[in-house]
């Protein structure tokens, strides 16, 4: 995390930042910060308790990533331990609150709303037998899924950046 002196990235740094590969954000491995979405768009027809299971999946990736991110700037060499470990646990809070709500809380509610709704509206429109509305508002919140991410991700990104990160030195996301 290097402090940019005023909470504002550069245009050149932003441009690296893109060009760079973040595991947790760039890969697949993303996918698992929206098990719970597949948990939500499945809600009416598995166990609660197994809906309660894709938001721990979710929040292991969430705590990896953070983790994953802190760790990087821990690595790096500081002027003073005081400084990094000031440093590292801002990484690793802003990682935290980011992929938590871009990742699961907004996306979560996201699907679990449009398939709530999606099954009022089924049942007051239609005649179809309770497993077909089932299974219809599950594949229309599973197919919901891929076209909420960069909405939601960049939402998150400059609700962040226009919010809580005017008050801490701000980070590239490595």
């Amino acid at each position: 995390m290097a402090p940019d002196g005023g909470g504002k990235r550069s245009e050149s740094t932003v441009e690296k930042e893109l060009q760079q590969i973040d595991f947790y954000r760039d890969t697949p491995i993303r996918f698992l910060g929206y098990a719970n979405e597949v948990g939500e768009a499945f809600r009416s027809m598995i166990p609660s308790v197994a809906v309660k299971a894709t938001y721990v999946v979710a929040m292991g990736y969430v705590c990896a990533d953070a983790l994953d991110k802190s760790r990087k700037v821990h690595m790096r060499q500081w002027k003073s331990p005081d400084e990094r470990n000031k440093l590292v646990a801002l990484a690793a809070a802003d990682t935290f609150v980011w992929q938590a709500l871009a990742s699961v809380a907004i996306p979560g509610f996201t699907i679990n709303r449009l398939c709530h709704f999606t099954g009022m509206a089924l049942k007051r429109t239609t005649r179809w037998p309770p497993s077909v509305q089932k299974w219809t508002t599950t594949l229309i919140g599973l197919a919901a899924i891929p076209f909420i991410v960069k909405p939601i991700d960049t939402a998150v990104e400059v609700g962040m950046d226009r919010t809580i990160r005017t008050l801490y030195p701000t980070h590239s996301h490595e």
